[in-house]
């Protein structure tokens, strides 16, 4: 009699799981997109990414296209599939020929590889390889749908990467009026490495955690709020003391306190969008633990990447567009500062300073790299069908950087950084 029972409840489940469909499997489409950089003025030619005395490079992309001085460039060739094998049952995939197979990213090739079941209305389960749950632009807005020709700052650094993990969510409400969804996820933790998420295989047994609540009002209205958790992306065992480094002078932490900390990272920040057929507006604001991203646990004596345990950073971006038909008007401030509490174990600032009231020089200048970036962006997109932006636009941008990257070269005094103007044509069907 026990066994009949378990036999039937077995026979439920397989009902409910394994549903009678015929498998499908389709194109979902293709994304192209194409630069054209343009450098406005000579500093961002003379200057290089070189550092002097060790000093951390903050500032992320230095030898990308975005500060290349003249350069065409394909930015994406991204190709869309997907698929199902019953009723709850279904995947999809991403892949970017155009991405370099490295050492550290063997697979660099496949973006995304999503397996989902979807048992119930509301809910469903996704495993494989994705974007954690986290930044709205990075996670929630299509590549073919972004206004400018890159993400800001927050989403492009700490949202725009893959990891392989469980990601379960349930969403509830009214379509016309609000709407929630929760999110959990349980990841690798390998999505600040070279490979940006997509190793072969885990190093460490530690996992990140990630949680997001995305609500809406209508079609016009979404906000939410997110947090995700880690520690360093090595195992225990090779894991070596702290480097402890000489000009650590002040409140210095110990190797043993170094190793404790286990380069602690998180991610925590809230998001508001809104859209109709005239405007588009986004503000976004993050912070968080600089952690494993720039690591002081290495498993080879290595200086540390940044400047304090606890360091911080904060950032926020505000955006928007005006629409009129098939010309768009677009404007972005986006700022960064990867030490938001001024934290340091030096007796001096490390960003201005070599020495307590010593400037810092290079090649006679003084320099500044103090690591909180601003970039102002003003763009024009000519969008080919209006009410369908992700089919394709031309965007044309100027970037105004804050001058405090780049080291001077010999015989070089005029001030750090550069801007660029970008035009960027991007292909969707």
């Amino acid at each position: 009699m026990k066994i009949s029972r378990l036999a039937g409840v077995a026979a439920l489940l397989a009902a409910g799981v394994l549903q009678a469909q015929t498998p499908t499997i389709k194109l979902d489409g293709v994304l192209f997109e194409f630069w054209e950089t343009q450098m406005m003025n000579n500093n961002l030619r003379l200057n290089s990414a070189a550092k002097p005395g060790g000093a951390t490079a903050y500032y992320e992309g230095m030898n990308s296209a975005k500060f290349s001085e003249n350069t065409f460039n394909v930015k994406r060739a991204e190709v869309y599939f997907s698929g199902t094998v019953t009723d709850t049952l279904s995947w999809n995939a991403m892949f970017d020929p155009n991405n370099n197979i490295t050492a550290t990213a063997p697979s660099a090739i496949l973006q995304d590889l999503v397996l989902t079941w979807a048992p119930v209305k509301g809910f469903n389960v996704k495993a494989g390889q994705f974007k954690m749950p986290t930044t709205y632009e990075a996670t929630m807005v299509a590549a073919r749908e972004i206004l400018f020709m890159e993400r800001n700052q927050i989403n492009r650094i700490f949202g725009d990467k893959r990891d392989r993990g469980i990601w379960a969510s349930y969403a509830y409400g009214d379509a016309k009026g609000f709407q929630g969804k929760l999110n959990l996820a349980i990841s690798n933790g390998t999505t600040d490495d070279g490979s940006g998420g997509k190793t072969a295989t885990d190093a460490n047994a530690q996992k990140d955690w990630t949680a997001r609540f995305e609500g809406a009002y209508g079609s016009a209205h979404k906000f939410g709020f997110y947090y995700r958790e880690g520690e360093t992306n090595l195992k225990d065992s090779t894991m070596l003391a702290g480097t402890v480094p000489a000009s650590w002078t002040i409140g210095v932490p110990t190797a043993t306190q170094i190793k404790d900390n286990k380069d602690k990272t998180t991610l925590e920040g809230a998001y508001y969008a809104f859209k109709n057929d005239s405007w588009q507006f986004t503000a976004e604001y993050a912070t968080g633990l600089l952690g494993r991203r720039f690591p002081t646990l290495f498993a080879a004596a290595t200086a540390p990447s940044r400047d304090h345990l606890d360091q911080k950073f904060a950032g926020y971006a505000v955006e928007g567009a005006y629409k009129m038909g098939n010309h768009w008007i677009t404007a972005r401030y986006d700022t960064l500062n990867y030490n938001s509490g001024n934290n340091w174990y030096t007796a001096y600032n490390p960003y201005t300073q070599s020495a307590v009231g010593t400037t810092l020089l290079v090649n006679g200048a003084a320099v500044d790299y103090s690591p909180k970036y601003t970039e102002i962006t003003v763009g024009y997109n000519y969008v080919f069908i209006p009410t369908k932006q992700s089919a394709g636009k031309l965007k044309l941008d100027y970037v105004m950087r804050s001058k405090n990257f780049l080291a001077p070269r010999a015989g070089q005094t005029g001030e750090q950084g550069g801007d660029s103007l970008v035009a960027s044509l991007m292909l969707s069907y």
